[in-house]
């Protein structure tokens, strides 16, 4: 199948889940959920949906079981949307590059800040650049 196809059915797999999630599901165990990417099958019968969630462990446990839970309410709002043969089956998967990617700029801050006051010091004492004996 042409790529191009998939990453159509994919971005709108992604609108209809995301706006679902956010706006018509009414499960308090879903919350704080965000949906960053889809990847569909080249056969259009099974999407991921990569989702980030906010919150404790516990709290986001709940929310993946109430994501699975609702997957054919889901599923369903996208078949009304796809005029396709099949409509995907529906699998949410934790995306775990945002919080990577927040520990990643979350150690780069601590380095920078570890080497910050050396060169501040450096600078501040005037001593390190001139030669004493000069004068």
């Amino acid at each position: 199948m042409k790529t191009h196809r998939l990453a159509r059915v994919a971005e709108i797999v992604r609108e209809v889940a995301a706006e679902t999630i956010l706006f018509e599901l009414q499960d308090p165990r879903i919350k704080g959920v965000t949906v960053t990417r889809t990847e569909v099958a080249a056969d259009l019968q099974h999407a991921k949906v990569f989702v980030s969630l906010m919150g404790t462990k516990k709290e986001q446990d709940l929310c993946m079981h109430g994501l699975r839970h609702s997957a054919g309410f889901v599923q369903a709002k996208l078949a009304a949307r796809l005029k396709t043969r099949y409509t995907p089956v529906i699998r949410f998967v934790v995306d775990e590059g945002v919080k990577k990617s927040i520990e990643v700029t979350r150690l780069i801050n601590e380095a920078l800040a570890q080497s910050r006051p050396e060169t501040e010091i450096q600078s501040a004492d005037g001593t390190a650049d001139e030669d004493p004996e000069e004068g």
